[in-house]
């Protein structure tokens, strides 16, 4: 309980922090700043929760053994893609300005697809074959 209080507090702070940088801010745009929060509020509820609900409801077939691993890749895979999807897409690219966005983010993206999934596949493998690092005992011989 106590943890839970002091985290409110910690989190409190620190919203307070950014309400109090973003009024003092001499270039405040309220109506902008409003628009960009409830957007996210709006991107969360009707784009991000319906996501989450239907791969939670896709994979209940799915052996009790791999559900997590395959929902948890799927979830963190989904957040990284919407992350990465402006960069991908090339909003803010500019012909006059090749610098803006200059690198290869579709590949990068791949990439980071790819790792997320390799390191769920050996999660799941280590999950479920067992596989633990042996500790060696040492006798005091070994010594």
């Amino acid at each position: 309980m106590k943890k839970r209080i002091l985290g409110y507090g910690v989190g409190g702070a620190l919203m307070a922090t950014g309400l109090w940088g973003l009024v003092r801010e001499s270039d405040f745009d309220l109506v902008g700043w409003a628009v960009w929060f409830g957007g996210a509020a709006l991107v969360h509820d009707a784009v991000l929760v319906p996501c989450v609900l239907l791969v939670g409801a896709a994979t209940t077939r799915l052996p009790r053994s791999y559900r997590w691993h395959v929902q948890g890749t799927l979830m963190v895979g989904g957040m990284v893609t919407l992350v990465a999807l402006p960069f991908v897409l090339g909003q803010g690219r500019r012909a006059d300005n090749p610098s803006i966005l200059p690198l290869s983010y579709g590949r990068n993206l791949l990439i980071v697809l790819a790792a997320v999934f390799v390191l769920a596949v050996c999660t799941a493998l280590r999950h479920r074959y067992g596989i633990r690092k042996s500790r060696r005992r040492c006798s005091d011989g070994d010594r």
